[in-house]
């Protein structure tokens, strides 16, 4: 495989073979120590990327329809409708059986105390290799190419617009957001509540501030601003830029079949996506939120292969009402293979009951997916809420 070449254009301009970088945002402040050191991140960040040949093939554009809603643009969407939505809640059985029992939960889906919090001094030290950590649902911090960055943050009770109603974690985060190492970046897939949370977006940008650049899809950019963030890049599918200092990792948009709503009336106004990370000595891969269509193969035959992706494996109960927005794991092992990952991290299970599978399925059926397939069990795997797991990474990383 090629390696990635990226090379700054003079004045600023790009090819037409290479994809748009994105918009930034950084806003001033009277400080003129704060205010250099933003315009040398500004300048760092603007830059263009000359992709490998195999971006000049063709890819699934983003659509949006009269009105300027975007659209999932493959035959396997069906939209959800307010009918179907009350069918499925009024009409079919809720099988989560999630137990109220304290004990029982520790018990089948513990948390532990992730290891950054008793060894601060070992976070960012992976070498050659990564490392993962699951902080449960979609949230992972991943350790890569001297960079740390979070997907889709959620440290909040609820995955709602309001505290005392919505979905409620029945397995705690098993750290906050004080407790968390440096992080230099997060990437957004979609504006559920599950994915994006404005508390959690609250507490990373206080603890952070302006040096934690902010990766999200096109047209979340106001909102982000008006939760106070400022390092913010907003970008399109196939769109890609970088962390200022850290130009060697490229944070691409990538495509993903799903939709956002946050509001009665801002339907689809916001993209969605998965993203892919690639860096000089590792590749990730982030589904975020999706049902199963055609531009993974797309992804993998771009960016692959993947030495990990986070793939949801869990929300996918019942299936008439769900497979277009949620893969089942059966569907997540075609994932892993579409995009030609090495190992894959089963994630969007074990957190929040939003669906009506049991709620230990998802890791059942995932091993039951991955034998059908005859592919080795330690290839696709799940973490215990707190948990890493460290790939290629050499003992003399840590010394």
């Amino acid at each position: 495989m090629e390696e990635q070449v990226k090379e700054e254009q003079a004045g600023g301009s790009s090819s037409s073979t290479e994809p748009a970088r994105g918009e930034e945002v950084v806003k001033k402040r009277g400080s003129s120590t704060q205010d250099s050191r933003r315009s040398s991140s500004s300048r760092s960040s603007r830059k263009s990327f000359r992709l490998d040949y195999r971006l000049e093939e063709d890819v699934t554009k983003s659509k949006r329809d009269k009105h300027g809603r975007f659209v999932n643009p493959w035959p396997t969407w069906n939209a959800p409708t307010l009918y179907n939505v009350l069918k499925w809640q009024f009409t079919e059985k809720d099988h989560s059986k999630v137990p109220s029992s304290k004990e029982v939960l520790d018990r089948e889906l513990p948390v532990q105390e992730p290891y950054f919090i008793q060894n601060p001094q070992l976070a960012g030290k992976t070498g050659a290799g990564m490392r993962a950590t699951w902080l449960g649902h979609a949230t992972v911090l991943v350790e890569m190419d001297d960079l740390t960055f979070l997907t889709d943050p959620v440290f909040s009770q609820r995955a709602s617009p309001l505290h005392f109603m919505g979905p409620k974690r029945f397995r705690g985060p098993p750290c906050s957001v004080a407790q968390l190492p440096k992080i230099d970046a997060v990437v957004i897939s979609h504006t559920h509540y599950d994915h994006l949370d404005s508390g959690s977006v609250a507490s990373l940008n206080e603890r952070f501030g302006s040096e934690l650049r902010w990766f999200v899809p096109q047209g979340l950019m106001d909102w982000m601003q008006k939760c106070g963030c400022e390092n913010v890049i907003e970008l399109d599918w196939w769109e890609e830029n970088c962390v200022p200092g850290h130009d060697e990792v490229t944070f691409v948009l990538t495509p993903a079949q799903h939709w956002c709503k946050r509001t009665p009336t801002d339907d689809n106004r916001v993209l969605w996506g998965s993203w892919s990370v690639l860096g000089p000595g590792n590749r990730f891969f982030f589904a975020g939120d999706t049902g199963y269509c055609s531009a993974f193969e797309q992804i993998g035959k771009r960016f692959g292969p993947f030495d990990l992706a986070a793939i949801p494996i869990g929300a996918y109960e019942p299936r008439w009402f769900m497979k277009s927005q949620h893969v089942d794991p059966e569907e997540a092992v075609r994932i892993h293979i579409d995009v030609q990952a090495k190992c894959s991290l089963g994630i969007h299970w074990g957190t929040f009951a939003l669906a009506y599978e049991f709620y230990l399925d998802p890791p059942v059926k995932l091993k039951e997916a991955m034998d059908r397939y005859g592919l080795n069990q330690d290839k696709f795997f799940v973490l215990k809420h707190g948990e890493s797991k460290d790939l290629n990474v050499e003992e003399d990383a840590f010394e």
